[in-house]
């Protein structure tokens, strides 16, 4: 996926996971425990994420943007607390 958004700098742009709401069981998920989010622009002085990668941040830490639908987070390089490995 491709970002309509370039971040500056320390920057990142992020969609969020597209995680079902409810468990098999019928279990309601809140919002707080899909917080993983893969990114898909990085900014120029971003050394440590690649787009691609799914990232783990601090709550709080992004700031939502919505273009043509679609959610985009925008998240400080240092508030990225760990990259995902599937």
């Amino acid at each position: 996926m491709s970002s309509p958004i370039r971040p500056m700098a320390h920057f990142v742009v992020a969609v969020k996971e597209k995680k079902p709401s409810k468990t098999a069981s019928g279990i309601l998920l809140p919002e707080s425990a899909q917080e993983k989010s893969e990114v898909i622009a990085v900014g120029s002085d971003v050394k440590d994420v690649k787009n691609g990668q799914n990232v783990v941040y601090k709550n709080y830490a992004a700031t939502t943007i919505k273009l043509d639908k679609e959610e985009y987070l925008i998240i400080k390089d240092e508030d990225i607390l760990a990259t995902v490995e599937e």
